[in-house]
């Protein structure tokens, strides 16, 4: 039997990951990395040890947890922190999975005597002809997940299981049922692991000792002010409600200027983006194009974004430029971009560092 290491994160997707890979007949060892603990003693969502523990045992699998808090807070909380005061909106998941779960995974797998490691995503790793690995989209598309998944290298796909790529969410709790494990109906968490609230103002201020921006001026794109607002850490790209100035129309953020301490509102219109420019690429499904080589894909610059076709174009020195087919709104500086081809397997992915409107 192949020795596996499973992710546990004492929610019920990756309970049910580390089932099925033991009804396959895997030797199954059950791991939780400690990532985060907050002022009030809670673990985040994401490493809930005692329904992790409990998981292990009604499964019948052994458990071990091991600590990745300071790593944690160097690679994921503070480019988190830094990306917010900068106008940016990161997306602290991605970074995570490449720079602490699949490395501290496979670290613990050598450790343990293990071939692979697994995770409860809702993704397929698969293997191309051209030799290369990389992500397929989720047979149910409301839970796919692959577009957290683009940073992971060519070696930690190798050995990587994800069981639950074709699986529903309705289909994943009928089986923790039929299991007996006790989490089947656990709700999914919807907020950063480590903002448990979803407060990322007051996280923000707390761990930066309150030395963050102040109020600063709403401004059109005429640079006209049209309102005070409370600070760049409370708003993001694309955010209507909640800004404290009546308009006449809805008005919506289109650019945080943190360096100006600036907020850019528009109408709907003119949120509409005709491409952006990435920084930080990761090759997946294809080896990086040459310089000024464009390739066809589906583009997605947010989790919840559909896709759009677009030319992705290797600039040099890189950075990639994608044009859409048709204008996408609320591309945002920090979050990711990342392409597909026409079967839904992950090609590449970067950080947006701009945004090009016209």
């Amino acid at each position: 039997m192949k020795r596996v290491i499973v992710g546990l994160s004492g929610g019920v997707d990756s309970a049910v990951a580390a089932f099925l890979l033991k009804r396959e007949g895997y030797d199954v060892v059950g791991v939780t990395l400690r990532t985060w603990t907050g002022a009030d003693g809670n673990e985040s969502r994401c490493c809930e040890i005692d329904d992790a523990r409990e998981t292990a045992r009604s499964i019948g699998i052994p458990y071990h947890v091991f600590n990745c808090v300071s790593a944690f807070e160097d690679k994921v909380v503070k480019p988190f922190v830094d990306d917010y005061l900068h106008g940016m909106t990161p997306n602290p998941c991605v970074v995570c999975n490449r720079e602490i779960k699949w490395e501290r995974l496979l670290y613990h797998a050598k450790v343990l005597g293990a071939d692979l490691v697994a995770t409860g995503h809702y993704a397929c790793v698969v293997r191309l002809e051209n030799g290369r690995y990389t992500v397929r989209k989720a047979s149910h598309a409301e839970k796919d997940q692959t577009y957290m998944l683009y940073r992971l290298t060519q070696e930690q796909l190798a050995r990587t299981l994800m069981p639950l790529g074709d699986y529903s969410k309705a289909d994943v709790r009928e089986t923790a049922r039929e299991a007996g494990i006790s989490v089947a109906e656990k709700p999914d968490s919807q907020e950063i692991c480590f903002v448990a609230d979803g407060d990322y103002a007051d996280f923000i201020r707390e761990h930066e000792n309150g030395a963050v921006p102040g109020e600063g001026d709403f401004v059109d794109e005429a640079g006209r002010v049209l309102g005070r607002h409370r600070g760049v850490i409370h708003y993001t790209v694309g955010q209507r409600k909640g800004l404290g100035v009546a308009f006449g129309r809805p008005m919506y953020i289109k650019e945080i200027r943190a360096d100006r301490n600036e907020i850019v509102l528009a109408g709907f219109e003119e949120t509409y983006a005709k491409a952006v420019v990435c920084r930080d690429m990761n090759f997946m499904s294809i080896p990086e194009p040459e310089t000024g080589e464009a390739v066809r894909c589906l583009a997605k610059v947010r989790y919840r974004h559909s896709g759009c076709g677009a030319a992705l174009e290797n600039l040099g020195g890189g950075s990639f430029r994608a044009d859409f087919d048709a204008p996408v709104r609320f591309a945002a500086p920090g979050q990711s971009a990342v392409f597909y081809d026409e079967d839904g397997r992950l090609m590449c992915g970067g950080v947006i560092s701009e945004v090009i409107f016209s």
